[in-house]
């Protein structure tokens, strides 16, 4: 039986959270056999909700009561902000989506949740809301991606968006989220189980929201 609160609230969640790992896009995408539209969709909208992502890691950091943990968010949020950012705007490029197309492209349901989610955990003021969410938004894509068949796929496109989220500072990232998880969280159960559980099913909503328009 799992002991560590982060645990439990991934056991309480397991049947989605193995329909995410295991869904159609992550394993085309291991293989590099995602179409070029449906990878151009996905990115968009995973792009789109970058703005609340930041917000959400501000409120991580805002809320934190250690100085260790703001300088460990605050890393991440820097690589963000550049190293993950450049890459969307690569892979834009490579895929031919200019900035007006992806201006003109609604967001999916999943996407509205998303951004509605992180926004709703940082106005919660609550570093534990913030943990819940990011141990998901992290956590969930280490899992997929460290499963990923090698070698990699020839399209950085492909490579790069699974190197991102399985390499060790990302590991190491994921396992501090879970011990401050497990460190804070026990004292607000109720609310980070339910934040936890709803991000878990927008990751799922937004795998195959991927595929919505190309299955028709």
């Amino acid at each position: 039986m799992p002991t560590r609160f982060s645990e439990i609230l991934r056991q309480s969640c397991e049947t989605t959270w193995t329909r995410a790992i295991e869904h159609r896009f992550v394993r085309e995408l291991g293989t590099g056999g995602v179409a070029d539209d449906v990878m151009a969709r996905y990115l968009v909208q995973d792009h789109r909700f970058l703005d609340s992502f930041l917000v959400l890691l501000g409120a991580a950091i805002a809320s934190s009561d250690r100085f260790e943990s703001r300088l460990t968010l605050g890393r991440f949020t820097g690589m963000v902000s550049g190293e993950e950012n450049t890459y969307f705007l690569r892979a834009f490029d490579a895929l031919g989506v200019d900035a007006d197309a992806r201006m003109r492209t609604p967001d999916t349901k999943a996407t509205a949740g998303f951004k509605a989610i992180m926004r709703e955990a940082a106005a919660t003021r609550s570093y534990a809301a913030t943990l819940a969410v990011l141990n998901v938004a992290e956590g969930l894509y280490l899992d997929w991606a460290q499963r990923a068949p090698r070698p990699l796929p020839q399209s950085f496109v492909h490579a790069e968006w699974i190197t991102l989220h399985d390499n060790a500072m990302f590991a190491d990232f994921v396992a501090f989220l879970q011990a401050e998880l497990d460190r804070v969280g026990p004292d607000e159960a109720a609310g980070a189980a339910d934040f936890f559980r709803r991000t878990v099913d927008l990751e799922l909503a937004f795998f195959d929201a991927a595929y919505a328009r190309s299955d028709r």
